[in-house]
C-alpha cells in the first residue's frame, strides 16, 4: 500500500517520523476517528435511504417479491462485487482511488432517488437502479477501506479500532433515518428527504479527501512489517512467489487461492447468518403494509435499530480483544429470533423483533472484519474481504428472495427455514473458531 509520495528520497517506505511536519503527526486513534467521520456521514446517506427503501418501493408500485428481490439483490451486489474490488485494489495498489470511487457513487445516486416519483411508470425502474449502483459503491469501496484501515488499527487494537470506527459509522446510521423522517413528517412526502442527503454526502467527500492528503499511506501505523507492494511485478503471496497476472490470477484470487482453510469455514458461516437475517426492506414494508406504524415513523425504528446497531458495535469489540472470534456464537441465536418477532402482528414484538435485528448486525459488523484481519496477512487482505464478502452476498440474494417469497405465502416456514439456517451457521462457526484457538494462524 506504498503511496509514492511516501517514500523517503531511496525509494524506501516512509515511517512516520519521514513523513515530515504535518504529514506525520496525526496519532493512529486520530485516522481512526477521522475514518469514522467519514463513514458517519455516508452512513446518514444510505442508511437514511435505506430506512425506507421498502415504503419507497412500495410507493412506486412494488410487491413484497420485488422489494425483497431489490434489496437482496443490493445486498448481494454490495457484497459479491467486492470479489471484483478486493484483488483489484491488492494488485493495482489504488485503495483510495477506490475507496473515494465508492463513497463517491453513494453521495450521487442517493440524491436521485427523489426524481423517482416524478417519472411516471418508469420510476419502480429507476428507483431499483440507483439503490443497485449505491450499493454497488459500496462494494467499490469496502475492501480498500477496510484495507487502509485495518493498517491504522492494528496500532491501536484492531478490536477496538474497528469497533470505534463502526460505532461512529452507526451514529450516522441513527441520524440519518431521524433525518430522513422530520423532512417525510413536514413535507408528507419521501422524495425530498432524498434530496436533502446530499448535504452529508458532499461532508463524507469533503473528509475524505482531507484524509487522503494528511496520510497518504497509513500502513506507516502497522505495527506489522509486512506491507503491500508497489506492483504486480514485486507482489508476492504468503508462502513465497510472485502473484500470478492475467485473467487465471485474477480469478484465482476471486475464489481466494491461498488463503487460510480457516478463512473459508468462517466465510461460510458468515454467508448463512447474511442470508438469513432478514432485510430491513422486508421489514420496513410489513411495519408499512400491516399498519403498525405511520410511514414518517418507520425510520424512526430504523434510527432505534442503529442505535442499538452502535453500541453494540462499541461494546463488541471490546470484548472481541479479550474473548477472540467467540463472540459471533450470539448471531445465529438473534438471526433466528428476528422473523418470529420482527414480522409479528404485534407492534410491540415487532419493534422488540427490530431491535434484536439491530443487535444482530452490530456484534456481527464490529468483529467480522477484526476476525478476517488476524487470519490473513496484509498484502492479502483486500482480496481476503472481497471473497468473503462475496460469500456473503451469494446468500444475501438467496436469502431477499427467500424471505420475500415465503412473506406472501407463510410466516411459518419463513421462521422454521431461518432457524434451521442458523443451526448449520452455530455449527460451522463453533467449527471455525475452535480450529483457530487450537492452531492460530501465524
Amino acid at each position: 500500500m506504498t503511496d509514492p509520495a511516501a517514500t523517503t528520497p531511496g525509494g524506501v517506505p516512509a515511517t512516520a517520523a519521514d513523513l515530515g511536519p504535518g504529514r506525520g503527526r496525526w496519532s493512529a486513534w486520530r485516522v481512526v476517528w477521522w475514518f469514522g467521520f467519514v463513514s458517519l456521514a455516508a452512513d446518514m446517506v444510505y442508511e437514511g435511504a435505506r430506512s425506507m427503501y421498502g415504503p419507497l418501493l412500495a410507493s412506486l408500485g412494488a410487491t413484497a417479491l420485488v422489494v425483497g428481490l431489490v434489496t437482496g439483490a443490493g445486498e448481494a451486489m454490495a457484497l459479491v462485487l467486492r470479489l471484483v474490488f478486493g484483488p483489484l485494489a491488492d494488485r493495482t495498489g489504488r485503495y483510495w482511488g477506490l475507496t473515494i470511487l465508492g463513497y463517491g457513487l453513494t453521495a450521487v445516486c442517493v440524491p436521485l432517488l427523489a426524481v423517482t416519483p416524478f417519472v411516471g411508470g418508469a420510476g419502480l425502474a429507476l428507483a431499483a437502479v440507483l439503490i443497485l449502483l449505491e450499493r454497488s459503491g459500496k462494494a467499490v469501496r469496502s475492501p480498500s477501506k477496510s484495507a487502509l484501515l485495518a493498517h491504522v488499527a492494528s496500532a491501536v487494537g484492531r478490536g477496538r479500532g474497528f469497533g470505534v470506527h463502526k460505532a461512529l459509522d452507526q451514529v450516522g446510521a441513527f441520524a440519518g433515518p431521524l433525518v430522513v423522517a422530520g423532512v417525510i413528517a413536514a413535507t408528507g412526502a419521501i422524495w425530498p428527504s432524498m434530496a436533502v442527503l446530499a448535504i452529508p454526502g458532499t461532508a463524507a467527500m469533503l473528509l475524505l479527501a482531507v484524509i487522503r492528503s494528511r496520510v497518504p499511506d497509513p500502513s506507516v501505523y502497522d505495527v506489522e512489517t509486512t506491507t503491500a507492494p508497489k506492483s504486480l511485478a514485486t507482489q508476492s503471496v504468503p508462502g513465497g512467489g510472485a502473484v500470478r497476472g492475467g485473467l487465471r490470477g485474477w480469478v484465482a484470487d476471486a475464489v481466494g487461492s491461498g488463503l487460510p482453510r480457516e478463512f473459508f469455514g468462517y466465510a461460510l458461516a458468515a454467508g448463512l447468518m447474511t442470508g438469513g437475517l432478514v432485510t430491513f426492506g422486508i421489514i420496513g414494508y410489513h411495519l408499512t403494509v400491516e399498519g403498525l406504524v405511520p410511514v414518517a415513523t418507520v425510520p424512526v425504528v430504523y434510527a432505534g435499530a442503529m442505535g442499538v446497531e452502535a453500541l453494540a458495535a462499541l461494546g463488541v469489540g471490546l470484548v472481541y480483544d479479550r474473548r477472540g472470534g467467540a463472540v459471533l456464537y450470539a448471531v445465529p441465536v438473534l438471526v433466528a429470533l428476528v422473523p418470529p418477532l420482527a414480522l409479528s402482528g404485534s407492534v410491540v414484538l415487532s419493534l422488540v423483533g427490530v431491535a434484536v435485528w439491530g443487535l444482530a448486525y452490530g456484534v456481527q459488523d464490529s468483529t467480522v472484519k477484526a476476525l478476517v484481519a488476524e487470519v490473513v496477512e496484509a498484502p492479502r487482505r483486500a482480496t481476503a474481504y472481497g471473497v468473503f464478502a462475496g460469500v456473503q452476498g451469494a446468500f444475501a440474494i438467496v436469502g431477499g428472495l427467500v424471505a420475500g417469497w415465503l412473506y406472501d405465502r407463510s410466516l411459518p416456514s419463513l421462521v422454521a427455514v431461518v432457524a434451521v439456517s442458523q443451526l448449520v451457521a452455530l455449527v460451522l462457526l463453533n467449527r471455525t473458531v475452535r480450529s483457530l484457538r487450537h492452531h492460530p494462524v501465524e
